[in-house]
């Protein structure tokens, strides 16, 4: 039997932050730690990455092993947007500041946005749509 890491990503979807005082949600410490991170560090802390480093490493994939959304930008292949297939990593700018960004596993597109698998959307793993005009990039890990 083969999973892809779009198949193991969604195996993912509903973990949310924890919302009681003190709490953290050990998947996403975890994620954390596979990055360099304390594992003390709380899910408060921006985790899209953080999140995104655990399907790779249970299948044995290139990782960006960083916190920082733009680190995947150096990981796997390039692809074309037009090119992207389900699970390629798709990077996005958020804000003017060179650093920040999201980045989520593609998922297609829907009424205009492109729709990505992530962690930290809603403040927890599921599906949401996006501007475009917001990407990065899209890499192929193989």
């Amino acid at each position: 039997m083969t999973i892809t890491l779009y198949d193991l990503a969604q195996r993912f979807v509903g973990i949310k932050e924890l919302s009681a005082q003190g709490q953290d949600h050990p998947l996403v410490q975890w994620g954390f730690t596979l990055c360099g991170m304390s594992r003390e560090t709380p899910d408060e802390v921006p985790w899209c990455s953080a999140w995104l480093q655990i399907p790779p490493y249970l299948l044995r994939l290139p990782r960006s092993k960083s916190a920082v959304a733009r680190s995947w930008l150096t990981v796997g292949t390039p692809v074309l947007t037009r090119e992207a297939t389900l699970g390629d990593v798709v990077i996005l700018s958020r804000g003017t500041h060179p650093v920040q960004g999201h980045v989520g596993l593609f998922g297609g597109w829907e009424a205009g946005e492109v729709v990505l698998l992530g962690g930290n959307q809603a403040n927890g793993v599921c599906l949401a749509g996006f501007d475009p005009a917001r990407i990065l990039g899209v890499r192929r890990l193989t």
